[in-house]
């Protein structure tokens, strides 16, 4: 097959980055001359991302008014960029590493501005800890938000990097059905339905019915990626000024673990023999190796206007998740997964039952209204929630006999549950948390200001250890509006997040603590969705737990990470054209003086969809291209290759039908996403091939 050298892949994807930056710009010149004449031909046809009530920022305030940087992917990008799984909707945005471990069926993995962040659903958290619960699937979702920097002024504990929130599916008062196929490669087959409208007459009750139903397998031999998923929605307006929305969401995943845990020597350095393995090999056993998650879960979304000025809104959510995982890899030995001359390597076997449960209530007043010169938009919110995850577990480290080989492996190994040992019977561990908050973005001609504060109460309990903190946190944002549709803009914010544990003295762990200062520059031109966005941001984490090189056993927080970088983001189209470039520079540092593990230094993605309105009326086409710069493992020893993959689309759409084919990674590049000091590397994802029908009743 055709793989392009890297200097072609360089030039291919610099060409298609300038292309669209300047299409943008031409874009954006077009439309400041139409409001002196009425014959130019330039149509906006963007479909734009809105911020809602129940969005990341929780406010509806447009993102061009927001003073931080705010990416969001909508239904509409997600179908025409053939998003599988939520992993996929992170690769085309600026300062996030999507698919950090590669190709993945335990999470959607995803980094921002260099750290793990927390993934939110209509503005409450959704998931904690690992592996108890499943993964949101994406036709259930109106657009995934990535909300980038410290957000524990709006919701407590959290990460400095940011969040993900998605917005789920809702009720609508235009009845609308549709039913759809998919069919790809690695045997892929998926059948959904989407059905939506009114109950009654006078629209007072809406309905919405999603369901999914997915038999795959995937790239890996004996790795399969089954799904069941069943949401339905009711919303009642009992008057003009009502909401009041219970969505229900049910998802089943079958299949396997996808990453293998590769070790290093056979995949990213050669094996001992000087060979490479296959890196889709499959090291677990098909008889044992298992990866069952469930989830159940019912959200309220309720809203009321009390008058012109006030109103409220409430989110509150139950959710139980429940996962069986049992897998065997390749053993960590002497510092890395020993493999010897012949490709033979010893395995850990794995066997854990997990499950969660939470529940989340989340109250806001919000009120509009002036002082003086000044306009308000203000919002209060008290909030809480209480979530219980239990981890239990066989652990059977290298056990003899039970090996096998990377380049010829035979199956049909297993230990028995007593060859496993023991079996570890773990405490629950309880997280609560209590918070009351205050946001004013406050407007005066062209300035705008938003203050934030909040206080939070959090409740840390292990089952051997409890522990209490209380945090205050606060955060501010200036943007000034200039004529033309330039808003330059400042912002600080903090986070925290609770440590548990003590020290060698007794004393407890203080909250990890993140802070961030960004400054940017937003341009809008007139009368036009789109939006070029330029920030620089500095993020300073501290109270990082490291080794205490007194005391053997023990640790102390005298971690830190210093984390610097640029973003650029550009939306916008011109005629039959709708586009997007993004670029991200981060530079991180911690305390021991290495970069951060798995995140490249520059990335890079364009995205280009044409629509003719004129000749050929229905078709479609799209591209894309990313391009993903070199990592480290951590202490700057191992690098990953820099890689470049390319995306298209095409199809063809009326008002009845909808016919796409996606093809993600075009020439089937094979990459490794990430290799970390402990000794693993995580192939990417192959090329997907995905034939899609929707027909609309």
């Amino acid at each position: 097959m055709f793989a392009p050298s890297r200097r072609a892949r360089a030039r291919l994807l610099a060409r298609a980055f300038a292309s669209s930056v300047a299409t943008i710009a031409l874009a954006s010149a077009a439309h400041a001359q139409d409001s002196a004449s009425e014959d130019e031909d330039i149509e906006e046809i963007i479909v734009e991302g809105q911020l809602s009530r129940y969005s990341a920022t929780k406010m509806d305030t447009p993102v061009f008014e927001t003073a931080r940087s705010v990416s969001i992917e909508d239904q509409q990008q997600l179908l025409d960029k053939g998003v599988l799984e939520l992993a996929d909707a992170y690769v085309y945005a600026p300062g996030v590493f999507g698919q950090t471990y590669g190709f993945a069926t335990r999470g959607d993995w995803v980094k921002v501005r260099g750290l793990d962040v927390p993934e939110y659903r209509d503005s409450l958290q959704a998931l904690f800890g690992n592996y108890n619960n499943t993964r949101s699937h994406v036709y259930t979702l109106e657009q995934v938000e990535i909300l980038k920097g410290p957000s524990s002024v709006l919701y407590g504990q959290g990460s400095p990097g940011g969040l993900v929130n998605v917005v789920s599916k809702r009720p609508e008062e235009e009845a609308a059905h549709e039913v759809v196929a998919e069919y790809g490669n690695f045997d892929r087959k998926q059948i959904a339905a989407d059905l939506t409208g009114p109950l009654d007459a006078d629209g007072k009750l809406l309905y919405r019915m999603i369901a999914v139903y997915r038999d795959a397998g995937t790239q890996v031999d004996h790795v399969n990626d089954d799904a069941l998923v069943l949401a339905p929605s009711i919303t009642w307006r009992p008057g003009a000024h009502t909401n009041i929305t219970i969505l229900g969401n049910y998802q089943d995943y079958d299949g396997q673990a996808g990453a293998q845990f590769l070790p290093i020597y056979g995949t990213l350095l050669p094996a001992p023999n000087g060979e490479y393995m296959d890196p889709n090999v499959f090291l677990g056993e098909p008889e044992f190796d298992r990866y069952d998650t469930k989830t159940k879960s019912v959200t309220l979304l309720a809203d009321h206007d009390f008058n012109a000025s006030w109103g409220m809104e409430a989110t509150a959510r139950y959710t139980k998740g429940e996962a069986k995982y049992n897998q065997a890899w390749a053993a960590f030995i002497g510092g890395t997964r020993y493999i010897d001359d012949e490709g033979n390597v010893l395995r850990t076997f794995y066997k854990n039952v997990a499950d969660s449960e939470q529940f989340a209530v989340d109250v806001r007043a919000r009120g509009e209204f002036s002082t003086g010169g000044l306009e308000h938009n203000i919002l209060i919110g008290v909030d809480y929630q209480d979530v219980s995850t239990n981890s239990d577990y066989y652990y059977a480290f290298a056990p003899a006999g039970f090996g096998i080989n990377v380049f010829n492996p035979v199956y049909g190994n297993v230990p028995t549950d007593a060859e496993l040992g023991p079996w570890f019977d773990n405490p629950e561990t309880k997280n609560e948390q209590a918070g009351f908050s205050v946001q004013d973005q406050i407007r005066a001609g062209r300035l705008l200001v938003t203050l934030g504060l909040r206080g939070d109460k959090v409740t840390s309990d292990t089952g051997t250890a409890q522990q209490d903190d209380k945090e205050l946190s606060t955060s501010v944002g200036v943007m000034y509006q200039l004529p033309g549709g330039f808003s330059p803009y400042a912002s600080y914010a903090e986070s925290f997040e609770p440590v548990v544990g003590t020290q060698f003295d007794g004393t407890a762990y203080d909250p990890q603590k993140g802070k961030q200062y960004e400054f940017g520059i937003k341009y809008q031109p007139e009368g036009t969705t789109a939006l070029i966005t330029a920030s620089y941001f500095e993020i300073d984490q501290t109270n990082l737990v490291t080794a205490d090189p007194e005391h053997p056993g023990f640790s102390v927080q005298e971690g830190n990470v210093d984390i610097k970088g640029f973003e650029f983001e550009a939306l916008g189209s011109v005629g039959d054209f709708s586009l997007e470039a993004n670029y991200s520079y981060l530079d991180t540092i911690t305390s021991d003086g290495y970069r951060l593990p798995s995140i490249p230094a520059h990335q890079a993605s364009s995205w280009v969809t044409w629509r003719p309105s004129e000749v050929m009326l229905g078709f479609k086409a799209g591209f894309g291209v990313r391009y993903i710069g070199a990592s480290y493992d951590g202490v700057d020893n191992l690098k990953t290759p820099s890689y470049t993959l390319a995306d298209a689309m095409v199809g063809y759409e009326t008002e009845r039908f909808d016919l796409s084919l996606n093809v993600r990674n075009i020439t089937d590049k094979q990459y490794f996403a990430t290799c970390i000091a402990r000794g693993d590397c995580f192939p990417g994802k192959d090329r997907t091939i995905v034939a899609r029908l929707a027909v609309k009743f």
